[in-house]
Order: C-alpha cells, then sequence, then structure tokens
C-alpha cells in the first residue's frame, strides 16, 4: 500500500468499467473495443476480466494483479485531465491514467491500431 492512498485506489474497476463503456459507446465504439484495449494493457481475456469485475477488485489490486502489463504502455503520451500521463510519479495513478488516455482515444475515434501501440 502506498503511503498516502489516493481515494480511487479503493474504487472497485467494477464500479468504473460501465463508464469506459459509455464513453466509448457514445462515440460510436463498442464494449469489445474497451476490452480490447483493457487486454492489450493489463493481459486481462475475456475470463480475467469478468472475475475482476464480478469480485469488485480495486483499482490498485486490478492493476498490481494484473497479468501482464504491456511493455509498450510507455509509448503512451499526452494530457488526461491536465495531466501529462508519462509524467505521473506515482505508479497506480500512471497505470490508471494510461487506461484513462487509452480510452480517450478510443472515444475521439483514433484508429484501433494506433491505440495499440504494438511497435
Amino acid at each position: 500500500m502506498t503511503k498516502k492512498s489516493h481515494p480511487v485506489y479503493t474504487m472497485s474497476f467494477a464500479s468504473i468499467y460501465p463508464h469506459y463503456i459509455t464513453k466509448a459507446e457514445k462515440k460510436g465504439r463498442t464494449k469489445e473495443e474497451v476490452d480490447t484495449i483493457i487486454e492489450w494493457l493489463t493481459g486481462y481475456g475475456t475470463k480475467g476480466l469478468q472475475k475482476v469485475l464480478g469480485d469488485k477488485t480495486d483499482f490498485q489490486t486490478f492493476f498490481k494483479d494484473a497479468p501482464k502489463m504491456n511493455p509498450n504502455r510507455k509509448l503512451i503520451t499526452g494530457s488526461v485531465c491536465g495531466v501529462k500521463v508519462q509524467e505521473v510519479k506515482e505508479k497506480t495513478m500512471r497505470e490508471i491514467r494510461y487506461l484513462d488516455k487509452l480510452i480517450d482515444e478510443l472515444a475521439k475515434g483514433k484508429a484501433m491500431e494506433k491505440i495499440l501501440r504494438n511497435k
């Protein structure tokens, strides 16, 4: 546990997940695309994601126990809520911001090949 834990760390991933889907769907994107982004970033496949959602796993544990954090996530740059994701010092918050940024890019119509930085 971090010295001074941010309140979002103890929120369940299941409480935020529907907001990611709603944000994407409002812009004509799909739940499947959201799930693809989550799998790319964390390694959670369909079964793992369903377990996390069902167990109401908190954000901190969601990232700490992720099957395989994608090493290319460090290629994610830009701002979310005025904060440059690449400059966030605290590890868990940086992972959350990476996910937020990817969902933002999806909602803004960016192509999946560009969102999933596979280079």
